[in-house]
């Protein structure tokens, strides 16, 4: 009989990435099982109403973990929109309660766009999500 133990895979986890702009949140859900995003929405609303359209998102998809895409200029430093959606993470953690991990989302729209995307906010949700998924083991 061997000593070692059986190693079971851990369980898939799930995701809600958020792209944001100071109007517009671009959402996309996936998981570790399919390490793929699918575009969802994209909330028009601000302020508490935008956390409340979230909540309902959460409510509904039940996600284990929340990614933010986080802008930068195109050599890495940030700027205003860079703390915007910084802040926004913060919040979503403190409102949530669910690990939130922040995603540099520089040129996902114009990759979107150049996709042909129908909905450029949760399309760069997507890619946002998918390069996370992409650096978890």
């Amino acid at each position: 009989m061997s000593s070692a133990a059986a190693v079971s895979p851990a369980p898939p986890r799930s995701f809600l990435a958020f792209d944001v702009s100071l109007r517009r949140v671009g959402v996309a859900c996936g998981s570790t099982l399919l390490r793929q995003a699918t575009p969802l929405e994209t909330l028009m609303a601000e302020g508490d109403r935008r956390f409340d359209a979230i909540a309902r998102l959460i409510a509904q998809w039940q996600p284990d973990e929340l990614v933010v895409g986080v802008p930068t200029h195109p050599d890495g430093a940030p700027h205003d929109n860079t703390r915007r959606a910084q802040r926004f993470a913060r919040q979503l953690h403190g409102r949530f309660r669910l690990p939130v991990h922040e995603v540099d989302e520089r040129y996902t729209t114009t990759e979107a766009r150049a996709a042909g995307a129908a909905d450029l906010d949760a399309a760069a949700a997507v890619l946002i999500l998918e390069q996370y998924l992409r650096t978890l083991a």
